[in-house]
């Protein structure tokens, strides 16, 4: 049971908590009896049509109030931490860990490991199940958490322990059978270290995973990123272009097997193995709805499928300008194709791709999301960016114009003395930025890897 106090802060305007005369500073006892141990409680139990809340005035009098409302109707309350709990901190040492691969002195919420599953269900964050017991999953179980996010790395008891530097580690078929056998739905992930969870070790992993049955949804398979700042780690070797080959053509075989049982794909390539590999992007259709698309799968090939569509909506026209748009080295390729379609309509527009190497934490990090400000100015400062610069708003923090080193968004601009766009991945939103139309301008952005506090979608 969580030892924090549920404490409000806040009572949102025309709520049923308002009506209630709740007010800040008030704290909440229980629903319908029960502690509320967190956000994932407090959400359920409160979803009931009727409710008993127990409250404790700021005056230590308590209020026993009955509720009836609909089902869908939130109360209005609003707690200091949106989990209503500390944050579960990881308790591995993975050897792949990107966190400890970062640079001293960035900010501190970009060091802190969550391995929680209530962030799995809030946020789509991934986890290794280490940290849970048997009431954990219980729990999972009776709140149909579904679908929740793991961390597989390698379904070889002894060989996920060594990964995962944890001698629990071991049990996590166990674990993800029990949720899968009891309907909750799942979705995996396996981040592929070259000599250790690759070659035999993914065949296995791949053909163990298949006994979980319909409820696992998707695997997919994403290469482990190496920064320059890999120090007192044990030694692992980036994957060439070749290598890149291997996985892809090893992964499409299990594909085609997968197919014959499930009826789809189920394990599935990151854009990386690809474009590192010099390879064809899979069409539309190989990515089955794309269910790990925020895990870097398919996105380059839905951005090509939303470009052309929103192309084929418009006529063109003779409107004219320069645009830059800045993105990482894995990219760049992809995007001047997707440039070219929009100039094709609008031949008065020209536009310049430029790929950023990433100084920050070292060349082989090449993905859009970890650039940072210091490297888009070093690298653009002096260059005729034209009428606008456009970037992907993944390089900015979830909740905050900042980049990575703590830049924001205004301060780069006006260092490039050009107006800077931060921009949606999605198609429409592609190319109103490239034709310059900014009606609907919106940055939508998200970064598993740092903990924001936002649980918005659990508004209550």
């Amino acid at each position: 049971m969580s030892t924090h106090r549920q404490i409000i802060t806040g009572v949102e305007e025309g709520s049923i908590a308002e009506e209630l005369q709740l007010e800040p500073g008030d704290e909440l006892l229980s629903i319908n009896g029960q502690e509320i141990e967190d956000i994932l409680d407090y959400h359920f139990l409160s979803e009931d049509e009727y409710l008993e809340i127990l409250i404790r005035k700021a005056d230590g009098e308590e209020w026993l109030l009955e509720v009836e409302k609909d089902a869908d109707e939130a109360l209005g309350l609003v707690f200091e931490e949106s989990l209503m709990d500390s944050y579960r901190r990881c308790r591995n040492n993975c050897i792949f860990c990107f966190i400890d691969q970062m640079p001293e002195g960035m900010r501190p919420s970009l060091y802190f490991k969550d391995d929680d599953s209530r962030l799995s269900f809030l946020q789509g964050n991934y986890v290794t199940l280490t940290n849970m017991d048997d009431a954990d999953l219980d729990r999972i179980i009776r709140y149909n958490l579904s679908p929740i996010n793991i961390s597989f790395q390698a379904m070889n008891p002894a060989l996920r322990c060594r990964m995962l530097n944890n001698r629990f580690a071991g049990d996590v078929f166990e674990k993800a059978a029990k949720l899968t056998g009891a309907g909750i739905q799942v979705n995996g992930q396996i981040v592929l270290c070259k000599g250790v969870n690759d070659g035999s070790e993914l065949d296995y992993s791949l053909k163990k995973l298949e006994e979980l049955g319909d409820n696992l949804v998707s695997v997919s398979v994403v290469p482990v990123g190496l920064t320059d700042w890999r120090q007192n780690l044990p030694p692992l070797s980036p994957f060439d272009s070749e290598d890149c080959r291997k996985v892809v053509s090893q992964i499409e075989k299990w594909q085609a097997h997968f197919r014959t049982v499930f009826g789809r794909n189920l394990v599935y390539a990151s854009d990386e193995w690809y474009l590192a590999g010099g390879l064809p992007l899979p069409e539309d259709e190989a990515y089955d709805g794309y269910v790990q698309l925020e895990n870097g799968v398919g996105m380059v090939r839905l951005l090509d499928e939303e470009t052309k569509e929103a192309l084929r909506c418009r006529k063109g026209d003779d409107r004219k300008g320069r645009v830059t748009i800045a993105t990482g080295r894995l990219a760049a390729l992809a995007l001047t194709s997707l440039a070219e379609q929009i100039t094709e309509k609008y031949p008065g527009l020209s536009v310049r791709v430029i790929p950023i190497e990433n100084r920050f934490f070292g060349s082989r990090i090449t993905v859009a999301g970890l650039i940072t400000g210091r490297d888009l100015t070093g690298q653009l400062q002096g260059k005729d960016l034209g009428d606008r610069v456009l970037i992907s708003s993944c390089m900015l923090k979830a909740d905050e114009d900042i980049f990575l080193d703590d830049m924001t968004l205004s301060e780069t601009e006006e260092l490039l003395n050009t107006p800077l766009y931060a921009v949606d991945s999605e198609g429409e939103a592609f190319v109103n930025a490239v034709i310059g139309d900014f009606t609907d301008y919106n940055r939508s952005r998200r970064q598993t890897y740092e903990q924001t506090g936002d649980s918005s979608c659990w508004k209550a």
